[in-house]
């Protein structure tokens, strides 16, 4: 490794210093052993089951693996920055915490607000968390913000800020965070050099470029083009969950990935049927004018390296990116199956959890290639749909505001299990259809553990709820257990679906605000089986040990 990247080495070292959270805390795991059972963080790390995130690389040549290691130091630099767009400078919570237990937890959270419990504070003297995170003055109002006339205060790639005389001013990213992002393009462009595909090579330099400028569109595009390459480093600011107060700003985040050409290549052939799902979308023709990308990738990736957004709190298993509406429609996107990731939850979150709360007659119908397709389908299906308003709104995005998010991530569990019927009526998917239903109902219950405060969380709270008033899912009181109604799952799927579109495309927000807080809540008998799971120890999460050494690069 060149002098450059010894002094970058040395440089996240000192930027990083007692923020970094990418690997469980040693201090923390050991005290674990010797600290009382009765400890109540104790508890809520046992929401989480820690598994070493590694790959086979034996097929990789030297620059290869030296490549690995310089993507996944340039990944650690969006850990620091997501620290300041989640929380902000973290010496006094740190130095006010003596516990190794709450320590070990605000690392896993990225700050002192539990994200699998609605995001409650736990560290003694701290309030609830801002909606805006750390992405706008805390004392900022909406109606401040719309009031103000700063021409890129919507912009993904801006923070607000005060200036010397009180007011509103913006900061653009390359700015605000001018050292991380600095360090983690020479990074990148260091890593460029050992690249041996040429489109590869030209993502890593223009993506270098968006960091500093925050002009992303044109290294989106490379991305795309990038298919030949086996090592990929998605990175930059890239989802809005974060932002809860009006879902505009992006946070950072980084996978370092590997892909697995055996499962890559199963998938190559569903691509080619994404106009003609388009058009048999369950809504009026109105709402499917938009002709999705035909550039599409599918392929299955196994992760080394989680950083910053998506490593805090639950973990995400699937990508579909780029975000950019434009893009999407110009070209398409890419869906990025993580199968390491999938396989970890499926096998030790998943299976106990249906053994425990599904009728155990249907239960046999829950297999791995279901979840993977599922996942996969899901993924796929955001690029169905509609993507602008048909009545002069705008985006969906910037007309759903804060709840858009929500929404489409609701918009893609339910169009992904429509494509996976349609592929499955066409021949193209094998296995009992009931196979597909009963992992998607067993994953909701999944993945409404991480709570109703995300995006995620509402999507599965508005699905689960309207799913059970509508039949499909019946809970039985004297078993306590739920059953699968297979006869009512194809028409409520439509139904709900239907609704979502519609919402999306008249960018109807007041209909969107009151699906979600008539639909996206646990009422109290679905707590009551949530509970169930916690006592019987069964984790909500993964953490992960990961970096150079668990992957034996060093």
């Amino acid at each position: 490794m060149n002098r450059i990247i010894a002094l970058i080495l040395i440089t996240i070292s000192v930027l990083l210093g007692a923020i970094s959270c990418n690997e469980v805390d040693n201090h923390s795991t050991k005290a674990k052993s010797t600290t009382a059972k009765q400890n109540p963080m104790e508890q809520k790390l046992g929401k989480y089951v820690k598994v070493r995130l590694t790959s086979d690389l034996s097929h990789l040549s030297p620059d290869q693996r030296e490549m690995l290691i310089i993507l996944i130091e340039a990944a650690k630099f969006m850990d620091a920055i997501f620290w300041q767009e989640s929380y902000g400078d973290t010496t006094q919570l740190f130095k006010s915490i003596a516990d190794p237990f709450i320590e070990q937890f605000v690392r896993i959270n990225y700050g002192p607000w539990d994200r699998l419990d609605g995001n409650k504070p736990f560290v003694k003297g701290i309030g609830p968390k801002p909606l805006g995170a750390n992405f706008y003055p805390k004392d900022m109002s909406k109606q401040e913000f719309e009031d103000c006339p700063l021409p890129d205060k919507k912009s993904l790639y801006t923070v607000l800020r005060r200036d010397e005389y009180g007011n509103l001013a913006t900061i653009p990213y390359h700015d605000h965070y001018a050292i991380p992002t600095r360090l983690a393009a020479a990074l990148l462009r260091e890593a460029a050099k050992k690249a041996t595909s040429k489109n590869f090579q030209f993502y890593l330099n223009k993506r270098a470029y968006a960091l500093e400028n925050d002009d992303y569109q044109s290294s989106d595009f490379a991305w795309l083009d990038s298919k030949d390459n086996l090592i990929d480093i998605v990175i930059g600011p890239i989802e809005t969950y974060e932002d809860q107060l009006f879902g505009y700003k992006a946070s950072h985040e980084a996978y370092v990935l590997l892909k697995d050409t055996s499962w890559s290549n199963k998938l190559k052939r569903f691509a080619r049927y994404l106009p003609e799902l388009q058009e048999g979308l369950p809504v009026s023709d109105k709402y499917k004018q938009e002709k999705p990308g035909t550039d599409v990738e599918l392929n299955a990736y196994d992760v080394v390296f989680y950083a910053g957004d998506c490593n805090a709190g639950s973990k995400t298993i699937a990508i579909n990116l780029p975000n950019d509406e434009e893009v999407q429609l110009k070209k398409g996107t890419r869906r990025l199956q993580l199968k390491n990731v999938m396989r970890y939850k499926f096998d030790s979150i998943l299976i106990p959890i249906a053994q425990v709360l599904l009728d155990p007659a249907q239960r046999r119908y829950i297999n791995f290639d279901a979840f993977f397709a599922n996942t996969m389908f899901h993924e796929v299906a955001h690029g169905l749909g509609i993507k602008n308003t048909i009545n002069g709104k705008g985006t969906v995005r910037e007309s759903l505001k804060e709840l858009s998010s929500a929404l489409e991530e609701g918009k893609a569990d339910l169009l992904g299990l429509y494509m996976v019927k349609q592929l499955h009526d066409k021949g193209e998917l094998k296995g009992d259809i009931k196979g597909y239903y009963t992992t998607f109902i067993a994953s909701i219950f999944r993945s409404i553990r991480f709570g109703a405060s995300s995006a995620h969380g509402k999507a599965n709270m508005i699905r689960f709820n309207y799913f059970q008033d509508n039949g499909v899912i019946v809970f039985d009181q004297q078993q306590q257990f739920y059953r699968i109604n297979f006869d009512a799952f194809e028409k409520v799927m439509q139904s709900l679906s239907n609704i979502i579109l519609t919402i999306q495309g008249d960018g109807d927000y007041s209909r969107c605000k009151t699906l979600v807080e008539e639909k996206g809540v646990i009422h109290p008998q679905l707590q009551e089986q949530l509970d169930r799971l916690n006592t019987l120890g069964i984790p909500v999460d993964i953490i992960f040990e990961q970096g150079p050494e668990v992957l034996g690069l060093r």
